[in-house]
């Protein structure tokens, strides 16, 4: 009997696209987001936007180099085919000059290396504006009678 090994995700689930050429950035975004978010990754732009025509995504995280070569016209078809997905630039440093400039060309947010799933789910939250509480922030909150 052939097992499912797809997470249990909702209707309700955030769809997040994550486009990065870096095998192993991609893996690791995908693997932090991927439990509480229908994600789906990518090595380019053309391909996101082709899965795009079936799952139009709530976030896109863009990796740093999708922007070097061509970063204004990136974000700007990013925002014509995508309207009202926010974009988060996965950055070396959330100093870095392209990332800043990348804010002026309609990103939302920077990530900044290393990423840590705190990081990253705290950027995506925010973007998303989800405001659970985290797991670990129950450690901070009161016990009472009802738990």
């Amino acid at each position: 009997m052939p097992i499912d090994l797809e997470p249990l995700l909702s209707a309700q689930d955030d769809i997040v696209f994550v486009v990065e050429g870096d095998e192993v950035i991609q893996s690791a975004l995908h693997f932090i987001l991927d439990d509480r978010n229908e994600t789906h990754s990518f090595a380019n732009l053309d391909h996101a936007f082709a899965k795009a025509a079936d799952r139009t995504p709530n976030i896109v995280l863009l990796g740093i180099g999708m922007v070097e070569n061509n970063g204004e016209r990136a974000l700007a078809e990013i925002a014509i085919r995508l309207p009202g997905t926010k974009i988060l630039i996965v950055a070396n440093s959330v100093n870095d000059p392209l990332a800043l400039a990348s804010l002026k060309w309609g990103a939302h947010d920077v990530l900044g290396k290393p990423i840590t799933f705190d990081s990253v789910r705290g950027k995506v939250d925010a973007l998303l504006e989800r405001h659970e509480p985290s797991p670990s922030m129950l450690g901070l909150l009161r016990l009472s009678a009802a738990w």
